[in-house]
């Protein structure tokens, strides 16, 4: 059983207070479930990922009565599974961290359900974690940490978004997205190609076969000042060629190199941008997107030309995925911060408006 028996909850003591803090992190925000434990001394235990990519895909796209549904019926038994690769009890557990938005809400409420009953079962302090700031410190994974302050570019299907990292929970917004996600327009454009859901990975292998110089994409809001995006109309301007070039594969791959190299200088431009403005030589990149290699070797190159260092998360850790969840879950519970019994989710949640912690690491 997951849960303790009514006898043992009233045996269940509280144990924030142990020197060894023993965290299960909880995500469930779209069709992804993640599981994982960190361990305050040995890091990151054990962590599953099970993706829903096979049951929305005839779709074209996520359902959210169709993850919700799923996030029930593995959540438990992915909480079961990694307790046991890591060697650990539910009794071991100090800590519970789920996310608590920004997401489908119905699926969040599973992941929030699931990790609030079982912190009050344990008698173990609970905290809901924002989705955005899981992926903004999964590089805190690596052995090669950043330091702060960071600049952090944020790129996700719903997501991309430029932020001055100065602590934990220290965060100011320097340049949003003002409609399509980057994420977005790449499945979107994707589709338009003829490829499989989710499309952005696929989008990418396909642009390694394209030629440069065939088509040129335009770099959206590169010459306007300011730090915001826009690929709502990059998206038409795909469409628009899709539409009238046919359906040579040659052609396909080289409308999908013009739209990467598009998406990717416009994300280099304004990353540029930042740094100058912040005067901040460290870059942290993260999100599904930042797996993106052309992405990874633009900004790279970029930062070796400034002497100044770019971070990523480990390619498993690009994606949605429980060990960020903990990690985040982890250092807020650590500095003593913990959320009351209420169950509570957020299908909107700006990232300015969570708290800041004195933790610095």
């Amino acid at each position: 059983m997951i849960f303790c028996t009514v006898s043992r909850i009233m045996s269940c003591k509280s144990k924030s207070d142990e020197k060894t803090m023993l965290t299960l992190g909880i995500e469930t925000s779209c069709d992804e479930t993640g599981i994982a434990l960190y361990d305050s001394e040995q890091g990151l235990l054990a962590h599953e990922v099970y993706s829903q990519i096979a049951l929305h895909k005839d779709y074209g796209g996520v359902v959210p009565e169709l993850a919700s549904r799923d996030h029930i019926q593995k959540t438990i038994p992915l909480i079961q599974q990694v307790l046991a690769e890591a060697g650990k009890s539910q009794s071991d557990l100090t800590g519970i961290a789920y996310t608590a938005g920004p997401g489908l809400i119905g699926a969040l409420l599973v992941g929030a359900t699931i990790g609030r009953t079982l912190a009050w079962a344990l008698g173990v302090p609970a905290i809901g974690v924002h989705h955005m700031e899981g992926h903004l410190l999964a590089p805190m994974l690596e052995e090669n940490k950043p330091d702060f302050p960071f600049i952090a570019l944020l790129v996700s299907g719903g997501h991309t978004q430029l932020i001055q990292v100065d602590g934990l929970g220290q965060y100011h917004l320097l340049g949003d997205t003002l409609d399509d996600a980057v994420g977005e327009a790449f499945d979107k454009t994707a589709k338009l190609l003829g490829l499989d859901y989710p499309g952005g990975a696929a989008l990418a292998e396909l642009a390694t076969l394209g030629r440069a110089g065939q088509y040129q994409f335009p770099r959206p809001m590169v010459n306007r000042p300011g730090l915001d995006f826009s690929f709502s109309g990059l998206k038409t301007f795909a469409m628009n060629t899709v539409h009238g070039a046919g359906n040579d594969p040659q052609t396909l791959a080289d409308i999908a190199y013009a739209f990467q190299e598009a998406v990717v200088d416009t994300l280099l431009i304004k990353c540029r941008r930042a740094i100058k403005q912040c005067k901040i030589n460290r870059l942290v990149v993260a999100g599904g997107v930042s797996a993106n290699q052309l992405l990874r070797q633009k900004l790279k190159d970029y930062m070796f030309e400034i002497k100044g260092e770019v971070f990523y998360p480990r390619h498993e850790f690009c994606t949605d995925n429980g060990a960020m969840i903990a990690y985040v879950g982890h250092v807020r519970l650590q500095a003593g911060q913990a959320d009351d019994t209420a169950i509570k989710a957020r299908a909107r949640w700006p990232i300015t408006e969570l708290t800041p912690t004195s933790q610095k690491k």
